[in-house]
């Protein structure tokens, strides 16, 4: 679930970049990179880290021109190396080219074998190199048609971003699985980026998200994009977007991701109005609970109250690499407010619940701190698959709903009542009107 932007046409596209970055941290924190482009030279810089950390001001000043792509890297393929950081950057018969990627190639393997036995070297463990060596080894005398050969050959959840000395090439695969928006820089030129918030920070008017299948081509001496529709769209948008990982501010395929998430706490409230069950107030778990939270509050008429207090410089626990990280994280991020709570009957409520350890520290937490109930509630169904197309639950054993019945998730988290949303529910909170990407939750693997 990482995060890309490509500004083009403003002098201060690499400083842009850094700023829309900044703006979709909660998407990656391992790495960062951006490449910008000047007089015919690439420039790249990147390394491990946040944005605030890797962009300085002397960075800055090596990442000059008018166009720039960006990254900040949540590892779902590859490993921790930097050389698995983005930009890819490279050199090739028709010049220098760098490439960002959002999202998971499902035939990365057979593509890399592939190459690898044609005496293809690779320089990191990412899929989204496989398109650097399709690309270079393509004989087509335009960029734009070696992209296009390149992406018949992948398969999986993409949204790419390729630079060349003077152009870029924005695409989005047809499942249109993982998002991506275009806006107008009011200081000039372009910004396409994973989510819209980055268009407040960098005072973008939102235009359009980029179309399924469609490739957007930015060129030197055009006002606005060529639009090439690659493939037939088969919309088929994220549904974990809504539920955690897009901040709530942003708009993902003309959906207001906090009114979705509301949406899945007042129908959670709605399930749970026949139960004769007495509850002294909603709870969230920050921060991405708390729409759901006032969602459920606001239709059942039982008091919101910030029950758990959330240290804002820690990160993401979800998208930390290792167990032994994520464990660390929830004692330092969450703290219960102990005279609020105790003696009280408190209605929990998360996003979702995938390997069930975070969920259990809390409960815990909230019971220690003198909470005569806990009641969990989850605005997310059951997540009993992996996710091939950008979720780093590569294992299904992992999961704790593949191993667990709900009773049984309820007493190994030590809540006193445990629900979840339906499949159902879930996209009618979103807007039932369109097929959503539910792998996780139903197992349907519908890229082939």
């Amino acid at each position: 679930m990482c995060a890309i932007v490509g500004i083009y046409g403003n002098e201060n596209a690499a400083r842009l970049a850094s700023i829309a970055l900044f703006s979709m941290q909660h998407r990656g924190q391992e790495a960062t990179g951006i490449s910008s482009s000047c007089n015919g030279k690439i420039h790249t810089i990147k390394n491990r880290g946040l944005v605030s950390e890797v962009f300085t001001e002397e960075a800055l000043t090596v990442l000059k021109g008018n166009m720039a792509i960006g990254h900040n890297r949540y590892s779902t393929a590859g490993g921790d190396s930097i050389l698995d950081a983005q930009p890819i950057f490279a050199k090739y018969k028709l010049g220098e080219i760098s490439i960002v990627h959002n999202g998971n190639l499902i035939n990365k393997d057979e593509v890399r074998n592939d190459l690898i036995d044609k005496g293809a070297i690779y320089q990191t463990g990412m899929d989204t190199e496989n398109l650097i060596h399709l690309i270079a080894k393509n004989s087509k005398d335009r960029l734009r048609d070696r992209i296009k050969e390149a992406l018949d050959r992948t398969i999986g959840a993409y949204c790419f971003i390729v630079q060349s000395r003077s152009k870029q090439f924005v695409i989005r695969d047809k499942h249109g699985i993982r998002p991506l928006s275009i806006g107008k820089l009011k200081s000039g030129g372009y910004i396409v980026a994973s989510e819209t918030c980055a268009f407040d920070l960098v005072d973008a008017e939102f235009i359009r998200d980029v179309r399924p299948g469609e490739m957007l081509i930015f060129d030197e001496g055009k006002d606005e994009p060529e639009s090439l529709q690659l493939y037939e769209p088969d919309f088929r948008p994220c549904a974990f977007e809504y539920v955690y990982f897009a901040r709530p501010d942003s708009v993902i395929d003309g959906k207001i991701v906090y009114r979705t998430r509301e949406n899945m706490g007042r129908t959670l409230a709605q399930n749970d109005a026949h139960l004769n069950v007495h509850y002294d107030m909603v709870v969230p778990v920050p921060d991405s609970g708390v729409p759901a939270a006032l969602g459920y509050a606001s239709e059942s008429g039982i008091p919101f109250e910030y029950g758990i207090i959330r240290n804002h410089y820690i990160g993401r626990t979800f998208i930390e690499p290792t167990q032994e990280m994520r464990n660390l994280k929830v004692r330092m991020k969450l703290s219960p407010m102990r005279s609020l709570i105790e003696g009280k009957s408190l209605l929990v409520i998360d996003d979702s619940i995938v390997r069930g350890t975070t969920s259990k520290r809390i409960v815990k937490m909230l019971k220690d701190a003198g909470a005569k109930e806990v009641h969990f509630r989850v605005a997310s169904p059951e997540i009993k698959f992996p996710c091939y197309y950008g979720i780093d639950t590569p294992n299904q054993e992992e999961l704790i709903s593949y191993r667990m019945t709900k009773e049984e998730v309820k007493e190994y988290i030590e809540a006193d009542s445990l629900e979840y949303l339906s499949i159902d529910d879930l996209v009618t909170s979103i807007g039932g009107e369109r097929n959503y990407a539910l792998e996780s939750f139903n197992g349907d693997y519908f890229v082939k």
